[in-house]
């Protein structure tokens, strides 16, 4: 295998460390509004009165609007520039935070929750294309690589201030306090963000020539089989983010506090691993550190299973998270390195399918871990192998030779 290709030249623009620090707070939105709210799911299930599986549809909601929301606004921000979209969709994402907290049944909130993903899009797709309109080669690598160890780092921070604010406050105050961090990201924005996607190198043309992107990049079984994996590994971390609240804490007895410290240590790991995994695909191969990474995902996934059936103490948990989502960070940079760094025309186009895959996938393997009740690791276990099985049959694809029209 041979080490990082480089890409055709492309016009790289000087970045100065607060818009870096401004473009990397862009990609929590995910994170932050799932993990935040996770060690208080249980209690609002009580409280609206509803089942685990529809209490879980709030997180599918979320998931399915961030998916959607950045088919929606990548292409427009290749078109419109990435600063004023950006700024319309964090607008949004405070008010529908707002309404989340002031939802009256399980109904609303997963509306509002829908809703709340759209808006909280724009900010995922934008880190990443205005990363690649800034970044090339070696360096748009350790930038996802960056990316990863944010996206851990907010996994890590979510569920312990969770944990913490479910001592002073319900479900409510939690989203009120996703609220003010997007009203501190708007002000950042405002102040320090500036266009990154110049005019002159904005996309033109109407819906006919929107298709005429996606289909090119459809084709290319190198971004393909980038999306694929990255929509499977998502499966497993998305599978794990709505189910290891009930198991941790249903199951294994953990408390709000103790379930967000040992989400920590498992977010730790997906920080940790997602800098090794963008510095190694960045020194050595993009297609070999996606292999090591899946071979990971597959072995901590297959623990799970394994763990559910046999009805293992909570350390086997614990390792076999920990080491299917320290293997799911280790994909996460070279594979989004592969399927944007040929696209700088286009990036976020090809983002937004990027984040399809990843949330939609993510939003379907959701509700499944639930459907045997919240104290069965079973149906945990069985998705997660299954999404780990799956990506790992994609990486066929991207050893292809990738088709340029």
């Amino acid at each position: 295998m041979t080490a990082v290709d480089t890409p055709a030249p492309t016009r790289e623009q000087t970045v100065g460390r607060p818009l870096a620090i401004v473009l990397g707070l862009l990609t929590i939105f995910g994170p932050i509004s799932m993990d935040l709210y996770l060690p208080v799911l249980p209690a609002l299930t009580l409280e609206l009165n509803s089942s685990t599986s529809a209490a879980q549809l709030t997180i599918t909601a979320c998931l399915l609007g961030l998916a959607i929301g950045q088919v929606i606004a990548g292409p427009m921000s290749d078109r419109f520039g990435r600063r004023n979209p950006l700024l319309v969709g964090v607008v949004a994402y405070v008010v529908t935070s707002v309404l989340c907290a002031l939802s009256p049944s399980i109904e609303m909130l997963v509306v509002a929750r829908f809703v709340q993903g759209l808006a909280g899009a724009v900010g995922i797709v934008t880190a990443q294309a205005a990363g690649r309109d800034v970044y090339s080669g070696g360096k748009l690598l350790r930038y996802y690589g960056r990316l990863t160890v944010l996206g851990g780092l907010a996994a890590i921070v979510g569920p312990v201030i969770g944990g913490q604010l479910a001592n002073v406050t319900d479900w409510r105050g939690v989203f009120l306090f996703l609220a003010a961090i997007g009203v501190a990201i708007l002000v950042a924005c405002i102040v320090i963000f500036r266009e990154t996607l110049p005019s002159e190198r904005r996309v033109t043309g109407g819906l006919s020539h929107t298709i005429r992107d996606f289909r090119r990049l459809l084709i290319d079984p190198v971004f393909i089989g980038a999306v694929l994996i990255t929509g499977f590994t998502y499966s497993a971390i998305f599978a794990y983010l709505s189910g290891a609240t009930y198991i941790l804490q249903g199951l294994y007895g953990l408390s709000p506090q103790g379930y967000s410290f040992a989400f920590g240590l498992n977010s730790l790991g997906f920080m940790v691993f997602g800098f090794i995994g963008g510095r190694v695909a960045e020194r050595w191969s993009e297609r070999g550190t996606l292999v090591v990474g899946l071979v990971m995902t597959f072995a901590g996934s297959f623990g799970l299973l394994m763990t559910a059936l046999l009805q293992l103490p909570l350390i086997a948990i614990i390792l076999s998270l920990f080491t299917m989502v320290s293997g799911a960070a280790v994909t996460s940079p070279p594979a989004t390195s592969l399927a944007l760094k040929d696209y700088p025309e286009i990036a976020g186009t090809a983002s937004s399918l990027l984040g399809l895959a990843r949330f939609a996938f993510g939003g379907v393997a959701a509700p499944l871990v639930g459907i045997a009740g919240a104290t069965n690791a079973i149906p945990f276990g069985v998705v997660t192998l299954a999404a780990a099985t799956a990506a790992a049959l994609c990486i066929g694809l991207v050893f292809r030779r990738r088709r340029n029209l």
